[in-house]
């Protein structure tokens, strides 16, 4: 049980903002503690939303488009652009790729270039454009039911590829099929009470699309990390998005 809360508080304390401690005994190396890290990390992405759909009910919905945006922003900001910052990253890493350089060494780069500023500057545009239409336009469920399937999309992505990345490895030796399963489950049981039969088809377009984008973007760089796990994440939420609102 102890091992599944510090799982539980790891989730939230690596892939939010939020001001989580733990004591120093708490191994959160342990195999439990990461399975069960892995399995609420698409938790954390309906309770992100859920707040930002929250704040974005109770203070801006009256300043219209407006509120929808900074709304948006606020989503981006409660998950510290852990996953966006990686679009600038894989973006370098592609060009430098293209001119012969190592993609790796550019990828371990504590700086960017000026392709991964505008393809992230880019992204970040479009993005908040888009989860402000949804919130403008009330699609609060669907946009919660987004969160939950481009989050669990990488449970698989880490069970099935291999990366070069020692943490990666150890979460993908940590995740048990188990896991994996139990995560389905509550995944498909949530997302079919929020939005009913739509959850299956926005489900199965989110997985696929999730599996070629790392396939896809290992082919070009000839590895996988966790910036393609980042962009694998962005990448299909922003698909889902857009999808979803041209169904509107």
């Amino acid at each position: 049980m102890k091992d599944i809360y510090l799982g539980f508080k790891f989730a939230f304390s690596y892939f939010t903002v939020l001001p989580i401690n733990f004591k120093q005994t708490d191994d959160l190396s342990q195999k439990n503690v990461l399975s069960s890290m892995l399995f609420f990390f698409p938790f954390v992405g309906i309770f992100l939303g859920a707040v930002t759909i929250l704040i974005y009910t109770l203070i801006f919905q009256q300043l219209g488009m407006t509120g929808a945006i900074i709304s948006a922003v606020l989503y981006m900001v409660f998950y510290g652009f852990i996953h966006t910052e990686a679009i600038a990253d894989i973006a370098d890493a592609l060009y430098a790729k293209h001119s012969g350089k190592d993609p790796y060494e550019v990828i371990k780069e504590p700086t960017i270039g000026a392709m991964g500023l505008l393809y992230t500057v880019a992204f970040v545009i479009v993005k908040i454009a888009i989860v402000g239409f949804l919130l403008l336009n009330s699609m609060f469920f669907e946009f919660l039911a987004i969160t939950l399937v481009s989050r669990f999309a990488l449970l698989l992505l880490i069970k099935l590829y291999d990366f070069k990345s020692t943490f990666i490895t150890l979460l993908k030796n940590a995740l048990s099929n188990t896991t994996i399963i139990f995560g389905a489950l509550s995944v498909c049981i949530i997302g079919f009470l929020i939005i009913n039969l739509v959850f299956l088809p926005l489900f199965t377009v989110g997985i696929l699309s999730s599996l070629i984008i790392a396939k896809l973007l290992g082919d070009k760089l000839g590895f996988l990390n966790g910036d393609v796990l980042g962009t694998a994440l962005e990448l299909t939420e922003l698909l889902l998005l857009v999808g979803i609102s041209l169904c509107l």
